[in-house]
């Protein structure tokens, strides 16, 4: 019954439009002046004027024919103007679960031009929400139960929400039918086909998108390149992603500024910022003009390294290009001084951002908290915690996870336990990071029971541990004298699916360094370097810490040199 109200209901509005505009008595921004004229709110928020003759509804106004461009659901820079039956549609689409109710719905609107148009257009602006659920049901009825002839826009909508929904061969099921309709596949086609099989890991069907188009006569061009990086850094197989970047250029495709961003952003999150801006300087050399996302993400690359001059002098370079500052790029910023240990200069950047109208968001105040716990000022990063929901939003785990960590380092248990237990009031869930810093909260505080059962509470339970888990206990066992227990666990790991990093070998290495065995420090320096796990500054340190005359302290340093001489880098450049 309510099925059949809300169909009436939608009906009669519909109905109801189309008189008033065949009356004339319908209006939409015009003046009565013939001011075609009217507004829009931009991907940025920002309300913009646009001439509706661009955008009008009649023959060759709509997206149809026009390419609704992969990646952006948008035609132009403008997003696709719902008519008042296409808004009415979109409603229904969007509250009705039940994609049989969808089509049946569909099934009693008169076809038109019109309504192809509005089906598209709302199919778009339900895939800008990532409503695939939705799409699938509008797009579906219009290959298989309409009169409409098939379209290659409303197969690369379909395929791509399949893809989205990591269905794979449902995507490639759409694409033969694409083929067997007589529908000419698109490069946007391609690239949806290829993020599909990124986004469930099959590089091999991904590889060969590329020998599909070639037999179809399709050179594969930028937003096939593009689509595949982009799939390739979302399923985290940075180095493959690397290799296709090269190849994009060895075929002399031109990287577009999308691409070099991409990539700046992969040396960014490998720490690895002076690469980043080799990349950034080879977009100049080759005339590629950045954007405030290229620029973030350089901010960004050296944000997690700490190097706050550096950010701050891209920072100052955005400005130069001609860009205002938006909350990214002030908390790229902030970042910078945080994870350099600079709390007060993270607070002086939060306050110039509102100083300057652009307004902080939750991961704003996230950072400023971050900032504080990492200063072990743990009263101030409460402080800010609490502005946060005074200013109406609500902490997220992460919100949660950063107040934690600020109290585990100062042993305050009571606070780490309340912490806890506000996260479960408010129905959040903790993850393997929360848990992480309470073991580190009972082990600095000698509470070993404690550590131990919350441990089991996260082997028991539905968790994914973490090499860092494992960190915290051998270091804090290591510390504590316990030696056989540390050993103990570090020979579980293997079991755990996981393996030893840097800082599990070098907590290990410091156990006995506190005691002087210099010969078994370096027995497990040498089963570290058979691991393949290379020293890091750190190592060093606690090697050298376990040296008790000269001899061995030239012995030690001879080693470290030699090891890095042939060390590499994270890829292979």
């Amino acid at each position: 019954m309510s099925l059949l109200m809300s169909e009436a209901a939608l009906h009669c509005c519909l109905s109801k439009t189309r008189i008033l505009k065949q009356s004339g008595k319908y209006s939409s921004g015009n003046d009565g002046k013939g001011n075609q004229e009217s507004v829009y709110l931009d991907k940025h928020g920002k309300w913009r004027t646009f001439d509706k003759k661009k955008l009008s509804r009649k023959k060759g106004g709509s997206l149809r024919g026009r390419g609704w461009k992969y990646g952006s659901g948008f035609v132009d820079g403008i997003f696709p103007v719902l008519s008042p039956e296409a808004q009415q549609i979109l409603k229904f689409v969007t509250r009705e679960v039940d994609g049989n109710k969808v089509c049946g719905l569909l099934d009693t609107l008169p076809p038109s031009h019109s309504l192809w148009d509005d089906l598209i257009d709302v199919s778009v602006q339900l895939r800008l929400g990532k409503r695939w659920d939705p799409i699938i049901s509008v797009c579906e009825w219009m290959l298989h139960k309409s009169s409409f002839r098939p379209d290659v826009m409303c197969y690369n909508l379909l395929i791509d929400a399949f893809g989205q929904k990591l269905q794979h061969k449902k995507a490639e099921s759409i694409y033969l039918q694409l083929l067997e309709s007589h529908c000419v596949p698109t490069e946007d086609t391609y690239a949806i086909l290829l993020k599909a099989y990124c986004a469930s890991g099959l590089l091999e069907k991904a590889e060969a998108v590329f020998s599909e188009m070639q037999k179809n006569g399709i050179s594969p061009g930028v937003v096939v390149y593009n689509a595949y990086i982009d799939g390739l850094l979302k399923a985290r197989k940075p180095q493959k992603a690397l290799e296709i970047f090269q190849r994009m250029k060895n075929s002399r495709c031109k990287p577009s500024t999308d691409t070099y961003t991409m990539i700046i952003n992969l040396y960014g999150k490998a720490n690895q910022s002076f690469m980043a801006l080799k990349i950034f300087h080879e977009m100049r050399t080759e005339k590629c003009k950045p954007n405030i996302c290229t620029y973030t993400a350089l901010i960004n690359a050296f944000a997690r390294e700490g190097l706050c001059e550096k950010a701050e002098e891209v920072f100052e370079q955005l400005q130069e290009a001609g860009y205002e500052p938006d909350v990214y790029a002030y908390n790229a910023l902030m970042e910078a001084y945080s994870r350099a240990g600079f709390p007060y200069g993270t607070s002086e950047i939060f306050s110039l951002m509102q100083h300057m109208g652009c307004k902080p968001d939750r991961a704003s105040y996230n950072i400023l908290v971050d900032a504080y716990g990492r200063a072990g000022l743990h009263e101030d990063a409460e402080a800010v915690f609490e502005e946060l929901k005074r200013h109406g939003m609500a902490p997220t785990m992460k919100s949660h996870m950063l107040l934690l960590s600020a109290y585990s380092k100062t042993g305050n248990i009571s606070k780490c336990e309340e912490i806890m237990n506000q996260m479960h009031k408010s129905g959040l869930k903790p993850d393997t990071f929360a848990l992480n810093s309470m073991l580190n909260a009972y082990g600095k505080s000698g509470q070993f029971e404690k550590m131990e059962e919350a441990l089991r509470t996260m082997e028991n339970g539905s968790y994914e541990l973490d090499i860092s888990t494992y960190n915290i206990l051998i270091n804090i066992y290591g510390k504590a004298g316990y030696l056989s227990r540390m050993e103990e666990l570090f020979k579980s790991i293997p079991d755990k699916n996981l393996k030893a990093d840097v800082v599990t070998w070098t907590s290990r290495i410091g156990a006995y360094s506190r005691k002087k065995q210099y010969q078994k420090c370096l027995e497990i320096f040498e089963e570290m370097v058979d691991a393949a796990c290379y020293p890091d500054g750190g190592t060093a340190k606690v090697l050298l810490s376990a040296c008790s005359n000269e001899e061995q302290i030239e012995q030690v340093t001879t080693i470290i040199r030699t090891m890095h001489k042939d060390v590499k880098t994270l890829f292979n450049i």
